[in-house]
């Protein structure tokens, strides 16, 4: 997969292909059934993607809440992982959201990025001020020979799948439907950093990752699956993670800590991929160390009955 970041400068063999157009956060069904409109649109053609970074939301809104189910290069990674050719991911920036509509369909799908046909959501906005609707873009394809589809969008039973609804479900602590919306589990991606070491002394080493920037489900432990995704211990593991700020030792910035069951080694800056299985119970503020290191046995044997029968 080819990654295009600027649609003012690509080339000839990154045009004319047939792409879904979104922001993609999480990857979800909802997602993966645009993406399979777009692979089959046009005979022939690369299968793209058009998505933006930063995320619209962050540009207007710096200070708000982290949202965001996956960062920048996990969502890369499952573009790929379902076949996307072309990743358009163009910087969204002061230019770029003063784009009217008819300019955003022609200076950047027509003329800049050369799309054959693309492919969009029925609820897609776009140009300035979200002014412009999908029957807009099919309007202005029509005028300046692109194609274009509107698909439906998907349902779960009576919800729509959203990445709005899968960060309700991980804030209620239910990770298993959130899976279910996205078509596989919720991850969180990124490298093993140091830690404080405690987990070492309790006799529970864990790999420590940084959730910044992501939206934060429910805190608490965690049933996981681990996927490490290089170096010489690569492969798929089973294990716990502790999600949170750790109250039993003081203020501590939220993070994700893992205990990898019947793993010994170096982690550190290797990139790990935690998916979130079963939240086992919430955050809790111990009155003894040997108070915690009997809950954390108790958590380490139900997670591994639950992963077992994965």
């Amino acid at each position: 997969m080819r990654i295009i970041r600027d649609y003012q400068f690509v080339s000839d063999a990154d045009r004319g292909a047939s792409a879904a157009i979104g922001n993609f956060d999480g990857v979800h069904q909802g997602h993966l059934s645009v993406i399979d409109i777009a692979r089959h649109a046009v005979h022939d053609a690369p299968l793209g993607i058009v998505t933006f970074e930063p995320h619209p939301r962050e540009f207007f809104a710096p200070d708000a809440p982290p949202f965001r189910l996956m960062s920048p290069a996990a969502r890369a990674h499952q573009l790929q992982k379902v076949g996307v050719e072309r990743l358009y991911e163009l910087a969204f920036n002061t230019g770029l959201a003063s784009l009217t509509p008819e300019e955003f369909a022609r200076d950047v799908i027509k003329d800049g990025l050369g799309l054959r046909h693309v492919v969009v959501g029925a609820d897609f906005c776009f140009g300035k001020g979200r002014s412009g609707k999908a029957e807009d873009l099919a309007r202005y394809g029509a005028e300046f020979g692109f194609g274009v589809t509107i698909a439906p969008l998907m349902a779960k039973g009576t919800k729509t799948v959203s990445s709005t609804a899968i960060r309700t479900a991980l804030s209620e602590g239910n990770p298993r439907h959130a899976a279910e919306l996205l078509g596989h589990w919720h991850r969180i991606d990124g490298p093993v950093i140091s830690g404080e070491q405690r987990g070492r002394e309790l006799g529970y080493p864990t790999a420590n990752m940084s959730i910044d920037g992501l939206h934060q489900p429910a805190f608490g432990v965690y049933a996981v699956l681990v996927d490490i995704l290089d170096g010489p211990h690569a492969g798929r593991y089973h294990g716990v993670s502790s999600l949170g700020v750790r109250p039993m030792f003081g203020e501590n910035k939220a993070n994700i800590e893992t205990f990898i069951f019947d793993f010994k080694g170096d982690l550190y800056g290797t990139p790990l991929s935690v998916a979130l299985v079963e939240h086992l119970r919430g955050e809790e503020n111990f009155d003894s160390l040997d108070t915690l290191i009997t809950q954390m046995d108790a958590d380490s044997l139900q997670a591994r009955a639950i992963l077992a029968e994965l």
